[in-house]
């Protein structure tokens, strides 16, 4: 399957999609990782008949997405992180109970799934609060919330946990994957930015980048794949100079590093060739002022795997002009 864009800033095309071939299997948790741009969020919205292929077919529930849209839509739901929640002037609960009528849910059913939806997303006590004084992670929670109110036979997390806490995560993760197991039928398509997430609850992941699949298999055995090379992970002062130094270092095969959003302390991963070049890293972060906190020698994680076949964390930026989502 492709899609093509038309180029915003430049003459040509934009291909979002080349050639993306996978099927995602009844009943499996399956989960979707690239960087910004690799073209998660147009398979996203073409299997969910938001958007058209150009070129290929994509069946969702049995249903081609471009024939026969209604079928597929009355069997699947889309919570996206970040996405407005509702109409500020309504409650929690009304917000609910809104949204399943959309699917026809029958009234006592939709109280029941309504509860039960805002206890496991601490919303319970906000339950007739209106959604223009919840704050943003209240409002991601009801986000979540709504997406299951039809107790959808397909659905699609694309950053379900954007922008909330480690327990309010760790509730949300718990359940989805409470929710799969319970019937045999239901399925799961998970985008993240988060590698732990994903290796915690997907059956299988698939790499994209550039509209391409690069790798497609069980977290473990994409693990297994990965080279021999050392892997480190060091924590440093959030002082100090620019870390784009440290990529022309001989030896070090790729790096990523972000702020720790409570800390403000930097979180640095180097995968090298061999164990000596972090010698040399260590020496780089001195002259740069930058103090290492802490120094850890990891074992391979999903996070290596996907820097191995993208070249660039998730949260680094490619270097060069592209278009395309």
């Amino acid at each position: 399957m492709t899609r093509i864009f038309k180029a915003r800033r430049k003459a040509g095309e934009v291909r979002a999609l080349q050639g993306v071939d996978l099927a995602v299997h009844r009943g499996e948790c399956f989960g979707l990782l690239g960087p910004n741009g690799a073209g998660k969020s147009t398979l996203i919205k073409i299997l969910t008949t938001l958007l058209l292929p150009t070129s290929g077919r994509a069946l969702v529930a049995g249903y081609d997405v471009a024939e026969e849209p209604l079928q597929v839509r009355g069997r699947i739901n889309l919570v996206s992180g970040g996405d407005s929640s509702g109409y500020g002037i309504l409650t929690v609960r009304e917000t609910l109970h809104l949204f399943s009528q959309f699917y026809g849910v029958p009234p006592q059913l939709a109280r029941r799934r309504a509860d039960e939806l805002m206890q496991v997303t601490g919303l319970a006590e906000k339950a007739n609060a209106r959604l223009s004084a919840l704050s943003t992670g209240m409002r991601q929670k009801l986000n979540f919330a709504r997406g299951f109110m039809s107790d959808p036979e397909i659905i699609f997390l694309d950053e379900p946990t954007l922008g909330l806490d480690v327990e309010a995560s760790r509730d949300i993760r718990g359940f989805i994957a409470r929710w799969v197991r319970e019937r045999p039928e239901r399925t799961v398509l998970l985008t993240t930015h988060y590698m732990m997430e994903a290796d915690e609850l997907c059956g299988r992941v698939a790499i994209i980048d550039h509209g391409r699949i690069l790798a497609l298999d069980t977290p473990t055995a994409l693990k297994r794949t990965l080279p021999e090379e050392p892997v480190f992970e060091l924590q440093l002062s959030a002082t100090g100079q620019d870390l784009d130094a440290l990529r022309g270092i001989a030896g070090v095969r790729s790096l990523s590093h972000h702020a720790h959003p409570a800390t403000g302390a930097v979180e640095l991963r180097v995968v090298v060739v061999e164990d000596d070049v972090i010698g040399e890293v260590l020496g780089r972060l001195k002259a740069l002022e930058r103090s290492v906190l802490h120094l850890t020698k990891m074992e391979p994680t999903l996070e290596t795997v996907f820097i191995h076949h993208v070249g660039r964390g998730l949260t680094d930026e490619e270097t060069g002009d592209r278009d395309g989502s």
